[in-house]
């Protein structure tokens, strides 16, 4: 089959056009149809596919295979019909501004210091850059800062196709791989110069903005989390609308939240600080109620794990007998099971108690914790029919 003619090259954006139906396919998920020309850029590079309407029909992806564009729509097309197309230029440009604004940010970054870009993927919230080695966060902050100031600039971005084998070895460009035939260089003056079969802005300035918004190690390099353009003034709003969530609730100014937040993490550190000193006090009563030679099954009210494991702590210092603590839990109860006595193993007790009650956990001989998916009067009454000895 002859090569599709390629209109998603075209600037300004072709966003409307016709073409004929050369071929339509069933397909998985749809109809395979192919045209003589057509504007749906084909998923590749890292950037997705165009969506749209090929006349009454959906276009749902977007595919090349040796030349030929093949697009899967939601209903067939008759083969040699003429057919209008129409792109979605609002998603479009949204890939666009993210896989020109990455080709700056990578060119700085290999200029800089040497990384290679590994990995490349515009994601729906955000684009995600894999580099070939690990970059300090100050040289990231400073190669955003730099590839803003190529956006400002506002240069023209220059894309020409290189059929000649040694003219395309005298230059110097980007590229993962080695390449046969026709060649497109995508040239940013002043920060790149990259082989790449996506779609680019005409000036950097229509960019709009850069924004690393995080990043993390990965494998040997690192993992770079953008924003540019559109993407990144939704972020900035995101951002603000969250900071005066924070500050209405924290009754702070936005350039104070952070302190606020600190002073809020300090109450709250000391009111857990009191609340433990006056439960270790609700427990050493309930302890001391506790004689030599009692089996205590107790239910504590708002206590969580950390706290089962104190108040039984405190109940077997006060007896050698089987001691149990329950608290209310999502879905059950909460417990912790101890006994003092020499040679006590708890675990077969544990293992019965979990298995009757839903429940799951275990622990050491002496102690054991968990959660069960049952009331108290339940739990008391496994017990009670399953003495410890």
């Amino acid at each position: 089959m002859e090569r599709t003619e390629k209109l998603y090259y075209t600037q300004p954006p072709v966003g409307a056009f016709a073409a004929t139906v050369l071929a339509c396919e069933a397909a998985a998920g749809g109809w395979l149809v192919t045209l003589d020309r057509t504007a749906f850029y084909p998923e590749g590079g890292g950037q997705p596919a165009d969506q749209g309407r090929l006349g009454g029909a959906g276009v749902l992806d977007v595919h090349e295979k040796e030349g030929v564009v093949l697009h899967l729509t939601s209903a067939p097309l008759t083969p040699g019909s003429r057919v209008e197309g129409t792109v979605d230029l609002a998603r479009r440009w949204d890939h666009t501004q993210q896989h020109s604004g990455e080709h700056i940010l990578s060119g700085l970054l290999h200029s800089m210091f040497g990384a290679e870009n590994v990995g490349f993927h515009i994601g729906a919230d955000y684009l995600t850059m894999d580099t070939s080695l690990l970059i300090p966060a100050e040289g990231l902050l400073e190669a955003e800062r730099r590839a803003n100031q190529v956006i400002w600039a506002d240069p023209p971005l220059e894309a020409a196709w290189y059929t000649d084998k040694d003219a395309l070895a005298a230059l110097a460009y980007r590229s993962k791989k080695e390449l046969d035939g026709p060649v497109r260089i995508v040239t940013v003056p002043g920060a790149d110069c990259c082989a790449c079969c996506g779609t680019h802005v005409q000036r950097a300035g229509q960019v709009g903005q850069i924004k690393i918004i995080d990043w993390q190690k990965y494998k040997e390099g690192t993992r770079l989390f953008v924003v540019c353009g559109g993407r990144a003034l939704a972020h900035h709003e995101a951002q603000r609308a969250q900071c005066a969530a924070i500050g209405a609730a924290l009754s702070a100014k936005a350039n104070a939240l952070a302190d606020a937040v600190l002073r809020q993490q300090n109450e709250l550190e000391a009111a857990k600080f009191r609340a433990i000193q006056a439960e270790n006090q609700w427990f050493g009563a309930l302890a001391a109620a506790v004689h030599p030679g009692q089996a205590p099954v107790l239910l504590a009210e708002h206590t969580g794990p950390d706290g089962l494991r104190r108040l039984v702590g405190l109940l077997t210092a006060r007896t050698g007998e089987l001691c149990a603590a329950f608290a209310p839990a999502e879905n059950g109860l909460a417990y912790a099971l101890g006994c003092a006595a020499p040679g006590a193993d708890l675990r077969p007790l544990c293992k019965a108690m979990n298995a009757a009650l839903g429940g799951r956990g275990g622990g050491k001989p002496g102690f054991v914790q968990g959660s069960v998916a049952a009331g108290f009067d339940a739990a008391q009454a496994f017990l009670s029919s399953h003495p410890f000895k």
